[in-house]
């Protein structure tokens, strides 16, 4: 195997946990994938913020989330993928304390993503490891930052984007990527609904992983099975969505259905045939273009094994896309020989020669996957092989696609009575869409208006045509409808099709029908349906996934304005959307202030005062028009023309690497800069401006000071305390790179409001001094340092809420600095100093930045309480649920038994209990050690826990605290440990246990006994 080369560590750029994640990925990639599986199998069922805590970094158990899903695309590890997808969304989206967590949690997958496809690149994985770890502090200037490195559209974090497909694939036909995986990329664009389009049939287990992955990640998913239908010289494709399922579970016993399993068998003769028509056109290639190829640009091809390609689809179902693909793979390392090559004769040879290299070059720097199907697996390229595009012989095709539309629709629609039918414009005209809309009886619901596969190839000439029919048939216009029909008639006379020309009559008698075909959409309306028919294969395509700019973030909306480089494509459909916003009662406010809200409420203009609310922007599909400039824009842009990369130029094998910058110092280094950057001007202004030597030698030290206490006081009573659980410290609670942050940015406030406001404009300027005006200096000084601290952060991208709480804060201040400054002159008179005013206007900012910090403290640490405690809440709500579903299990599984009274003998249950019930006492050992981990671990666990409990009946406590009599299973547990329920890392988790669960137990039956005892000063 080959040896992976990590850059030397060094002082001044990367951390040592950055190389620990690199070498972490890299050993988890080489090795043994079934070893792996087997022993993360109960990974999945711990809580993101729970003991697996312990064992590993947030980082390494996103590596191996994705790691997995990037690897396992055969049917037989669905189960495992589907593990790996629900851990990773726990994970990315498990923050505490970020701004702008959804977003986070997409940027961090796609760095893992590249982080794992880097390996071999020590440099390059070093770089991306850092960029990980920057991340995930959730910083929000940083966070668009790397959005706008990935190309990804920055979405609310209310989650309520009107972001879609309507049509997308996956391996399962001609798609590059499983279920799963296509689930976990439309979760990173952004995209909630999703129409996945399989070809004649669908395979049970495939429709189970996509639904359930789809459930995962909160994505709105319809299945839709495309089939082909003969309609005149030519064949529509008609796609059949089945509906009205109560779940996932119910829409696969539909698929068990004998009469729908007739259906998909037929459906896989008529795959089977066009496999057929592949293997001819890859024997077609072999035989006559790969020597024309090999010819022209001198590479040595060999004829392709129908076996490998057959292994290369997989899953799938062969398509000339696939082909043309498994060309490529093929093509492309040759090529690459073939330039090193050239490179080496280049300069020796002549100019003419030369040129000559230079178009060979050139054309195998174009021959992508798309070129290749254009120019070598046309149907006009290959006169050998049958065009079955066409109905050209119908004794030799399946039975299924010898149907008309008609035929189609009537078979499908006594399959189940909730279903949706789509037309597929490709190739259509608008004559032919309202005759397949008539003859089907108002059965096609859906016209796939816009399809971003057509629209780049260029075939879009009849989308106005259509989106015109469409809109008249809606309006229930019959005037236009008929002035339409009497176009299309016209059109059907001119043409040289002799088969247009036979329609004409059909058509008179739709005209003397259109009242009764007006009145079937009269109900249902005609929806449109825009989808972008991605596979993930194709370099020159948009790729995956549409929103509706309007329910983007105003940032959002302005960066589609000034996009440059990989613009996105806005398509020519409008759509009008709604914003709705529901108001509801509920919430810390309402427990806390009901009264005060009840007459807060009466005032005009503060009728939701206290309640939450919940945005949800709604599109009215059928206002969906064409115009020149629609709202509706890709999620994805172009990638770069040359996707082969290959040049006569030298390039440097390190290509794509950044170079050493600030972004990539070590951290502990980059965060002492920011420090003495900051301290540098603040240090400077009490030097030059005092003579006084404390204020000239320490003022810039007390400032620093009272900005540090603050930070560090603030971090450590929002986190937990003096009550805080003796295994943390209490610098554990502090965010270095935040103090850091906050003292840089103090710094360049010393000459602000020292010496710019308070000596030069308020001083010299106005006469405003402590002893003459004391309310209008520090008013002044408040005001503007709420003006710098709002912009500041404003510029780092903290929500505009936020930064301007800070202004506010800065208001707040001005009576606290009055009384410190009054505080201040009153002990200096006591103690004889017979200049106070003097020394109240050095101490002066000093005095107005404690206040203002004091003010700051006691509220963000306040917030910061509350924000813990809700989080706590939220994991012990999670785990109880799930406790809930396995105790219930419990009593199923012991229908005749007593389970508390069985929970109390776990020892003994476990050696006479059934495989199953073995299991679901593991999954409640799995919950219990979570609670363990947050009661000891997690910042005001203690007070959340509290607050659950007072809220419980006291049957519903007593279940509770008796569960967790199976943490006295010593022995079973430290086995679990041992057998690699936590991975390889146990050591550390399993000592916590064994040292800590007894103490946990006596403080939480200690608890229980006092809310039992109704001591209200514990519920209070």
């Amino acid at each position: 195997m080959k040896e992976l080369s990590l850059p030397r560590k060094s002082f001044i750029f990367f951390d040592r946990r950055d190389h620990y994640l690199v070498q972490m990925v890299n050993d988890m990639l080489a090795a043994d994938k079934s070893q792996l599986q087997t022993q993360r199998r109960f990974l999945h069922q711990f809580h993101p913020r729970g003991i697996k805590e312990m064992a590993e970094s947030k980082g390494l158990r996103i590596a191996y989330a994705v790691i997995h899903l990037l690897q396992s695309l055969e049917g037989g590890q669905i189960s495992h993928r589907l593990s790996a997808l629900r851990a990773l969304r726990d994970e990315v989206i498990s923050s505490t304390n970020q701004d702008l967590q959804m977003n986070t949690g997409r940027v961090l997958i796609e760095i893992m993503k590249d982080l794992v496809r880097a390996h071999g690149n020590g440099r390059r994985q070093l770089i991306l490891a850092h960029d990980f770890r920057l991340v995930a502090m959730g910083k929000p200037r940083i966070v668009r930052s790397y959005l706008r490195k990935y190309h990804l559209l920055e979405m609310p974090e209310e989650w309520n984007q009107l972001a879609f497909d309507d049509h997308v694939h996956d391996a399962n036909t001609k798609g590059r990527k499983s279920a799963t995986h296509l689930i976990m990329d439309a979760w990173i664009k952004g995209i909630r609904r999703l129409r996945v389009i399989y070809y004649n049939f669908i395979r049970p287990e495939t429709a189970a992983e996509l639904l359930e992955a789809a459930s995962i990640m909160g994505i709105t998913v319809r299945v839709g099975i495309e089939f082909s239908a003969r309609f005149y010289d030519r064949f529509a494709q008609l796609i059949w969505v089945p509906r009205g399922f109560s779940d996932p579970d119910d829409f696969i016993k539909f698929l068990h259905k004998p009469s729908v399993r007739t259906l998909m068998d037929e459906g896989r003769q008529v795959s089977e045939y066009g496999r057929r028509n592949v293997m001819a056109m890859l024997e077609n290639f072999n035989r006559h273009h790969r020597p024309a190829l090999n010819r022209d640009l001198g590479l040595d091809l060999a004829p392709l094994d129908p076996a490998d390609f057959s292994v290369f689809v997989g899953l799938g179902q062969a398509s000339l896309l696939h082909l043309a693909k498994f060309i490529h793979m093929r093509l492309l390392p040759l090529m690459r020989e073939r330039i090193l090559d050239l490179r080496k004769l280049y300069p020796t040879a002549d100019e003419a020669e030369q040129r000559r290299m230079r178009i060979i070059v050139n054309r195998m720097d174009e021959l992508d996957t798309d070129i290749i199907h254009d120019l070598f697996l046309e149907p006009g390229d290959n006169p050998e092989v049958p065009d079955i595009s066409r109905p050209y012989d119908l004794e030799k095709m399946p039975a299924m696609i010898r149907l008309s539309p008609c035929e189609l629709v009537d078979r499908l629609s006594v399959l189940h009575s909730g279903y949706r039918i789509t037309l597929n414009l490709s190739n259509m005209r608008a004559e032919d869409v309202l005759e397949l809309l008539y003859d089907c009886g108002g059965r096609i619901t859906r016209l796939e208006i816009f399809n971003l596969k057509d629209y780049a190839g260029g075939k879009v000439d009849q989308v106005p045509r259509i989106a015109g029919l469409q809109a008249a048939i809606n309006s229930g216009n019959v005037i236009h409808l008929k002035k339409m029909t009497l176009e299309m008639i016209d059109r059907l006379k001119l043409s040289p099709n002799p088969i247009d020309r036979e329609r004409v009559a059909k058509f008179r008698k739709m005209l003397s029908d259109l009242e009764t075909f007006k009145n079937l959409y009269t109900v249902k309306p005609l929806k449109p349906r825009v989808g972008s028919d991605s596979t993930g294969q194709s370099p020159r395509q948009h790729g995956m996934g549409l929103v509706v700019i309007d329910s983007l973030p105003r940032r959002a909306q302005k960066a589609l304005r000034d996009e440059r480089e990989n613009p996105r494509l806005i398509i020519p459909f409008h759509v009008d959307t709604e914003l709705r916003i529901s108001y509801f009662q509920g919430g810390d406010m309402e427990k806390l202030f009901p009264r005060l809200l009840q007459w807060v409420r009466r005032v005009p203009g503060l009728r939701y005062a206290g309640m939450q609310s919940r945005r949800e922007w709604h599109a009215h599909e059928n206002s969906t028009r064409m115009v020149d400039r629609g709202n509706v824009v890709t999620l994805g842009g172009l990638q770069p023309v040359s996707p082969n990369r290959l040049s006569l130029a030298q390039t440097d094998a390190a290509s794509g690497q950044e170079p050493h910058s600030w972004r990539y110092l070590h951290t502990r280094l980059k965060n002492s800069l920011k420090i003495v950057l900051g301290f540098i001007p603040a240090f400077l202004t009490f030097f030059l401006a005092y003579d006084w030597w404390v204020l000239t030698f320490f003022g810039a030290f007390i400032w620093f000071g009272i900005t540090g206490l603050r930070n560090v006081l603030q971090s450590v009573l929002g986190g937990g305390g003096v009550r805080r659980s003796s295994l943390i410290r209490w610098n554990d609670y502090i965010s270095w790179d935040r103090l850091s942050d906050s003292l840089m940015y103090t710094g360049f406030s010393v000459p602000l409001l020292d010496y710019f406001v308070k000596t030069l404009f308020l001083n010299q300027g106005l006469g405003v001094t402590v002893s003459t005006h004391p309310i209008i200096l520090y008013a002044v000084m408040a005001l503007v340092n709420g003006i710098y601290l709002t912009s500041h952060n404003l510029y780092r991208g903290l929500p505009p809420e936020a930064a301007f709480a800070n202004f506010f804060r800065s208001i707040f201040s001005i009576p606290v600095a009055f009384a410190f400054n009054e505080a201040v002159g009153g002990i200096l008179i006591l103690a004889g100093a017979a200049d106070a005013a003097v020394i109240l206007q050095q101490w002066a900012a000093v005095i107005s930045k404690a206040a203002s910090d004091s003010v700051a403290g006691f509220i963000e640490g306040t917030v910061d309480r509350a924000r813990n405690i809700r989080h706590r809440i939220s994991d012990y709500q999670n785990k109880i649920k799930v406790f809930i579903g396995i105790y219930a299990r419990l009593e199923m599984l012991f229908p005749e038994n007593d389970v508390m009274e069985l929970l109390g003998k776990s020892d003994q249950l476990l050696d006479s209990a059934s495989e199953e019930a073995r299991q679901t006492i593991n999954m409640l050992i799995i919950a219990m050690l979570d609670l363990l981990y947050f009661w000891m671990y997690q910042p005001r666990a203690w007070t959340a826990l509290k607050k659950i409990l007072c809220g419980m009946t006291p049957d519903e406590r007593r279940i509770l605290v008796k569960a967790h009599e199976v943490l006295k299973l010593e022995r079973h547990i430290s086995l679990m440990f041992i057998d690699g329920m936590l991975g390889r890392n146990f050591s550390k988790p399993l000592a916590f246990y064994l040292n800590r669960s007894a103490q946990y137990l006596a403080e939480l039956n200690r608890l229980n006994t006092d809310i039992g005892g109704c001591r209200e000063d514990v519920c209070r």
